[in-house]
């Protein structure tokens, strides 16, 4: 079998964890054996480089051999009012006109930019420069709240911890949900989280007993998500108002509390569209959506794919 061939983009100042996050998910080998990818760090200013952390690396690729990859990974950038190499945008420039799949992940997402390669498209990064890189590149429609963005051929991620999101996404788009879910086990974490970076922007995280009234609260909404959980019911239930509720709710988790039980109910439909062969009908009653329709009215929404291709492409039940 082919292996897919993967070149990641180093250059001088790169945290070391930028740059360990997609080599560490792209493997050239594992533990079980033979990955099935090829991957190749190239050096966009030398053959040898110092790291953030002021060790050195060394590669023997270049640019050039941004030429021969499927999937070509920016893991960040150094800093966001620096331009990138000319060398580096002329190259990625000719590859998306190519039509080669191209990643920014985190400050990544500012070399695409530069690249002319997220105009008119969405896209985003680490919420803390999200503003910024709408500020300075008013054509890109930068999202600050999700985690990863797939506009086909051009993908961007938030920062740090974003980037295995991204990169296990692309893993499921390209082999299936069942090596996503491999690699993430041998990573020790989580194969798909469903979220948005709302939930990791700094704020104040109250210690309080109704943080852990709260979390078992949640725990059983989201064993019964068949159930309707109304707002006021769950305020009640939670000794609170509704409108404390929601302050609180928002402050803990930075969405609503509608929103998050969305999401619950949503990623429920994703476990069940990969390992079961259930009817939309009885899916949409588990989860609590009720019909097929709203179903994949949602699904649609949040993923944009339906969820019958969603299952075609990741149900690991099919041959």
């Amino acid at each position: 079998m082919r292996r897919i061939r993967i070149a990641v983009v180093a250059f001088e100042g790169i945290l070391p964890f930028h740059l360990s996050v997609p080599c560490a998910v792209f493997q050239a080998s594992t533990p079980e054996g033979i990955s099935p990818f090829r991957l190749r760090v190239c050096s966009a200013e030398g053959r040898k480089i110092t790291s953030a952390a002021g060790f050195s690396i060394g590669t023997d690729f270049g640019l050039k051999e941004l030429a021969h990859a499927d999937l070509i990974i920016i893991p960040s950038w150094r800093d966001p009012e620096e331009v990138p190499p000319a060398a580096l945008l002329q190259q990625l420039k000719k590859l998306a006109a190519r039509g080669k799949r191209i990643v920014g992940l985190c400050l990544g997402a500012y070399v695409l930019a530069h690249a002319g390669l997220l105009d008119g498209r969405k896209a985003t990064t680490h919420w803390r420069w999200a503003g910024d890189l709408a500020e300075r590149f008013p054509e890109v429609a930068v999202d600050a709240d999700v985690l990863y963005v797939d506009e086909g051929h051009i993908v961007t991620s938030a920062g740090a911890a974003a980037g295995i999101d991204c990169c296990l996404h692309l893993v499921r788009q390209m082999l299936g949900a069942e090596m996503a879910s491999r690699i993430a086990r041998r990573m020790v974490v989580p194969p798909f989280r469903r979220g948005g970076q709302a939930q990791f922007i700094e704020q104040p995280v109250p210690e309080a007993p109704t943080d852990r009234r709260m979390a078992r609260l949640l725990e059983q909404v989201q064993r019964h998500l068949d159930q309707d959980h109304s707002l006021d019911a769950i305020a009640e239930k939670a000794a609170m108002s509704r409108r404390s509720f929601t302050r609180h709710f928002r402050q803990l988790t930075g969405s609503s509390f509608g929103d998050w039980l969305l999401s619950q109910r949503l990623s429920e439909a994703q476990r069940l569209l990969e390992t079961t062969q259930l009817p939309l009908e009885r899916i949409a009653m588990a989860i609590g959506l009720g019909s097929p329709v709203t179903l994949r009215q949602h699904f649609q929404r949040a993923y944009r794919t339906s969820p019958m291709q969603y299952r075609r492409t990741f149900c690991a039940t099919q041959a």
